[in-house]
Order: structure tokens, then C-alpha cells, then sequence
């Protein structure tokens, strides 16, 4: 059966898609831009702090899932400067210990409100 999920703590969704969506045990989180729930606006122009929001608004959405980015398995990130990148993996290993999440990382030309990056997540859901 698919459930959507969604989470006041994180940006709602600006389109025909869900925040996330469950399906048996596994929790399939759409994109996320670095944007502050409580305003709608973006928290940052730097790459880091961007990554950072990104993260606690999967988090948030995991949380209303009942679970937490502990349990991530794979995440995709879409960054529009690669030169950019440690800056971006400084912040993004914050928030993850070993094992880590399998992930992709692509550079693009743009995102969405010119955000600098935007991550999407799988996290299983015990």
C-alpha cells in the first residue's frame, strides 16, 4: 500500500508530488530544497548551510515517518557548482556515521528558486 507523508517541519510540496511517499518499509523522500519551513525562504547562500536545511527538512519528514536519517540508505544530491562540493560533503557528513548511505551527486545547471542544492532521500522505515 503507498502512503503519502508529509511534515509541517518541512517545506510543503509546490507541485503535483508529495513530500514523500511509504511504501512497505521504505520511505521515498522528494527532493528538498534548502528552504526554511517556518518562513519559505532559504536559510543560506552558502553551499553548507543550504546542505544543512536540506538535511533537517528530510529529517523532519522522516521523523513524521517514524523514522530518522539513521536509517538512510541512499541519497541523491543535484549541486549547480561541483567547485562547491567540500563545502557540501563537510556539512552533509553532520549528519551521518558508518555505515553511510549510498550516493549519487550530480552537478546541474540549475534548481529550483536558484537554490544551490537540492537532496533527495530512501530511508527505511524499521
Amino acid at each position: 500500500m503507498i502512503t503519502q507523508v508529509s511534515s509541517t517541519y518541512a517545506p510543503l510540496a509546490i507541485g503535483p508530488y508529495s513530500q514523500a511517499i511509504r511504501i512497505g518499509n521504505l520511505l521515498f523522500v522528494s527532493g528538498q530544497l534548502p528552504i526554511m519551513p517556518a518562513t519559505g525562504e532559504f536559510c543560506s547562500e552558502e553551499a553548507s548551510e543550504q546542505t544543512r536545511q536540506c538535511l533537517e527538512n528530510i529529517a523532519a519528514i522522516a521523523r513524521e515517518a517514524g523514522t530518522s536519517l539513521e536509517n538512510t540508505v541512499k541519497t541523491t544530491l543535484l549541486v549547480t557548482d561541483l567547485s562547491e562540493f567540500a563545502l557540501v560533503n563537510g556539512a552533509y557528513a553532520e549528519f551521518f556515521s558508518a555505515p553511510y548511505p549510498a550516493r549519487a551527486c550530480y552537478e546541474v545547471k540549475a534548481l529550483p528558486k536558484g537554490a544551490k542544492i537540492e537532496i533527495e532521500a530512501v530511508i527505511a522505515i524499521p
